[in-house]
């Protein structure tokens, strides 16, 4: 797995679905962050600095609430990659079967505990965790069947020997990042597609890679 041949598969992935994957974060973004917030805004006449006020613990439930949706997100960019028929729509895949939507909510909230049990520790091993657990939510898209502890466990599997490698994917994004600022943000409606598209394509290629050699054992 070479971090270049990600990035310019992600790229190819991408052609000719630039609009489609901008509009996809858009609305993501939108409903994820935008609905919490006006909310937390409208219950308190203006935003508020008291975390413990009205609107900010409403709207911190909707964002618990809304978890699920970036789960949706990152299987939309799973079927990017692999050439899948890919639809808006399918960002609110979960919220059409109650038992899939609340194991995916249980499991984005695990994933985050434990990763904040662990920081509390000391800041690299939560970054370590971190790295490790970041391919649940496309495994729970190729297995719905798994428990949520089978989902993390399998996880941390796939990613053992590759947590550098995925550390450095993202880093090689900085650069861009960086060049967004002079953009007054706006370059970021093409980067973070692009990000997005990248650890799909590493998920995709980690997997095909084990699977190829447990066909050979």
């Amino acid at each position: 797995m070479k971090i270049r041949e990600i990035k310019r598969n992600a790229r190819q992935a991408l052609k000719g679905k630039w609009g489609f994957a901008i509009l996809l974060i858009i609305i993501t973004f939108a409903i994820t962050s935008m609905i919490p917030f006006i909310i937390n805004v409208a219950l308190d006449g203006g935003i508020s600095d008291a975390n413990d006020s009205l609107g900010s613990n409403i709207g911190n439930l909707v964002s618990l609430f809304l978890m699920p949706i970036s789960v949706g997100c990152s299987w939309v960019f799973l079927s990017i990659v692999r050439g899948e028929k890919a639809e808006i729509s399918h960002l609110f895949r979960l919220f059409m079967d109650a038992k899939k939507y609340f194991k995916s909510l249980g499991l984005s909230l695990l994933v985050v505990i434990f990763t904040i049990l662990w920081a509390l520790l000391f800041i690299i091993p939560g970054i370590i965790k971190g790295l490790a657990y970041s391919q649940v939510n496309y495994l729970y898209k190729d297995h719905p069947e798994y428990k949520i502890t089978q989902l993390i466990t399998e996880s941390r599997r796939l990613m053992d020997g590759y947590k550098w490698k995925y550390f450095l994917l993202n880093l090689s994004f900085i650069g861009w990042g960086i060049l967004c600022i002079f953009t007054l943000g706006i370059g970021l409606l093409w980067l973070i597609p692009y990000i997005n598209t990248s650890l799909a394509e590493f998920y995709r290629q980690r997997t095909e890679t084990t699977e190829k050699t447990s066909d050979l054992l």
